[in-house]
């Protein structure tokens, strides 16, 4: 046995709602109480108000509760028996159930009746304990409310800004128009905290580049204006439109604020995310046909090669560089002859001498890469090897001796060199031998041809045409210089001869920043193969797969396995607002004395912008 119970209700134009819910039961409790089977939210209706059961296919048996008041067909009832197709009409409160037989099914047709007031006998439960009744409308509260936010966050703030925009620094305490801040400020401007106006220096007017440029004055723009606004709208005519509304809103491309964002809580600025740069730099060539810039979305699993800035003509400190990718095999001309695998050799001559020297330049069993190169004062680069410094300890200059005093050649200097064996053979005669020394007597015969007065006299006549044979040997194989360095001789005289420039690349990556204070942890050989190294021509840099051992992309991209990744975006390595100076990450760390034999900035940490990113 079933019922259908259908809820009526009317809008406030009359129109009728009518909601059926079929309830197979043969019993029905009715009440005040969410729980029963006819919930009547009525005052005038009980919590367990009445029982309604079906006796068989066409009669009812209604039964009050507790003794509760129920109505049938206008007449109070204690209860009855009802014939469902003759119908009867059910009084519950407020509430008036129709019952009828349609099919073989009772149909309850319940539908409040009374619009009940506050002073009628039963009251709407739903308005007595609301405040609904002592509240001004909706409408009203809306608008009040409205008006108070506006007041709060518009009015005031608006006021306490033009009160204080000429102050260079507010006075502390609370100001209305933080109530707009998104949160507290960076380390990096926390000093700012109570002068809003340093950036925000027009009222509803975003923060411009020259508002950071105040105090920024060592940075350069990421990219020309007008080809940064290029690469930024997306292909096609959806990205044009957008660049077009951009403009239209005074908002020009390119800001600061675009990737530098503030406001995100008290603590160290964060880097852009890489999704800033892979936005424009994922697609670019496709955005600029001319650039000369590849495609890099992710360091994982879309970054181009690495291609390093290697010398091809060694001029001293102004090398020629070229960058070449290394999917090219690049070598690099830097005028020396290094054999890296003689020298870290740990069973040759060169480690059995650096055994000997353990006590006095602090060698172990054999050369390491520390003993050559030493860090710079930020652990970020190394500082190029000096002969006098590094080599001259193993690979001596010495010629002569004066008393106790060592004379040697002047490195770097090749005329010099060859003017100092000048002047030692013209100047200086050969060893006088003991017989001819003193005021011994001499016998007759001495001064004869062949006999050692006259071989030391000549000797000491030709001596300054010895020099000439001592450079020649200097420069040529097994000399001094032609060892390690490369010379020609375009002819037979000491005029001819010529040694080449060396230049000391400090810096393969133009266009990205490397830290080895980050990697000190690893070992030399882990990136650099010198070990198996046999010419000063070799690349000894590592290329984008080495990097990928242990790199990933800032969401975990990657192409091969890595056991230990280190989530890397491109921040981590690309700056591009210092030029030749250090980047973000390095100043922050060196700034704290955390890197480096000893942590100070050096003189071009903070120079001027060259107008090339790095």
């Amino acid at each position: 046995m079933s019922f259908l119970i259908r809820q009526i209700s009317r809008t406030a134009d009359g129109r009728e709602i009518v909601r059926d819910n079929r309830v197979e039961t043969s019993t029905l409790s009715v009440g005040r109480d969410a729980a029963s089977d006819i919930h009547l939210a009525d005052l005038g209706v009980a919590l367990r108000h009445a029982q309604i059961t079906r006796i068989d296919g066409r009669h009812i048996a209604l039964r009050p509760l507790d003794g509760a008041r129920v109505d049938i067909d206008g007449q109070q009832s204690a209860g009855a028996e009802i014939d469902a197709a003759r119908g009867a009409e059910l009084r519950f409160g407020s509430h008036r159930a129709t019952v009828s037989l349609e099919d073989g099914t009772v149909i309850l047709a319940i539908e409040r009746i009374e619009a009940l007031s506050d002073a009628s006998e039963y009251k709407d439960e739903q308005k007595v304990f609301s405040l609904a009744g002592i509240l001004p409308g909706k409408r009203i509260g809306a608008w009040s409310f409205i008006g108070l936010v506006l007041a709060c966050f518009l009015v005031f703030p608006l006021w306490s800004w033009a009160t204080y925009k000429d102050v260079k620094t507010r006075p502390p305490g609370f100001h209305a128009d933080q109530t707009w801040s998104s949160g507290k400020l960076s380390l990096a401007h926390k000093s700012l905290e109570n002068n809003c106006q340093a950036c925000h220096t027009e009222a509803f007017v975003a923060v411009r580049d020259n508002a950071c440029a105040t105090c920024h004055t060592d940075v350069h723009d990421h990219a020309d204006p007008k080809r940064l606004a290029g690469s930024k709208a997306a292909p096609g005519l959806g990205g044009q439109v957008k660049l077009a509304f951009a403009g239209a809103f005074n908002i020009p491309q390119g800001r600061c604020v675009e990737c530098h964002t503030e406001h995100e809580g008290a603590g160290k600025m964060p880097p852009p995310a890489q999704q800033f740069c892979a936005d424009c730099h994922g697609d670019l060539s496709k955005r600029l046909t001319d650039t000369k810039l590849l495609d890099a979305g992710d360091f994982g699993t879309a970054h181009p090669q690495f291609r390093p800035a290697v010398i091809v003509q060694p001029n001293g400190t102004t090398p020629a560089l070229r960058r070449i990718s290394f999917d090219r095999k690049p070598t690099e001309d830097n005028g020396l002859k290094f054999p890296h695998d003689l020298h870290l050799s740990r069973t040759g001559g060169v480690a059995r001498m650096a055994q000997t020297m353990k006590a006095e330049q602090g060698f172990g069993d054999a050369l390491a890469c520390k003993d050559c190169h030493k860090p710079d004062a930020t652990g970020t680069r190394f500082t190029p090897v000096e002969m006098e410094r590094d080599c001259a300890m193993c690979h001596s200059l010495s010629f002569d001796k004066v008393g106790g005093t060592v004379r040697t050649l002047r490195h770097g200097q090749p005329e010099q060199v060859i003017a100092d064996l000048r002047a030692f053979y013209r100047g200086t005669t050969p060893v006088r031998p003991a017989n001819l020394g003193g005021m011994a007597r001499r016998r007759p015969g001495l001064y004869a041809e062949g006999q050692v007065y006259h071989a030391y006299f000549n000797a000491a006549a030709a001596r300054g045409g010895q020099a000439d044979a001592a450079i020649h040997a200097v420069f040529s194989e097994g000399g001094a210089c032609y060892d390690c360095h490369t010379v020609s001789k375009t002819g037979p005289s000491v005029a001819d001869i010529r040694v080449h420039p060396v230049s000391q690349n400090s810096r393969y990556f133009q266009k990205g920043w490397f830290d080895h204070n980050a990697h000190k942890t690893e070992s030399c050989e882990s990136c650099h193969a010198a070990p198996k190294s046999k010419a000063a021509t070799d690349l000894l840099i590592p290329d984008l797969n080495s990097c990928r051992t242990c790199h990933v992309g800032e969401q975990g991209g990657t192409l091969v396995k890595v056991e230990k990744p280190v989530p890397s975006g491109c921040a981590m390595c690309h700056s591009y607002h210092m030029g030749d100076g250090l980047n973000w990450s390095v100043r922050q760390r060196v700034a704290s004395g955390k890197g480096g034999n000893n942590p100070v900035l050096p003189a071009n940490a903070a120079a001027n912008g060259n107008g090339r990113g790095e």
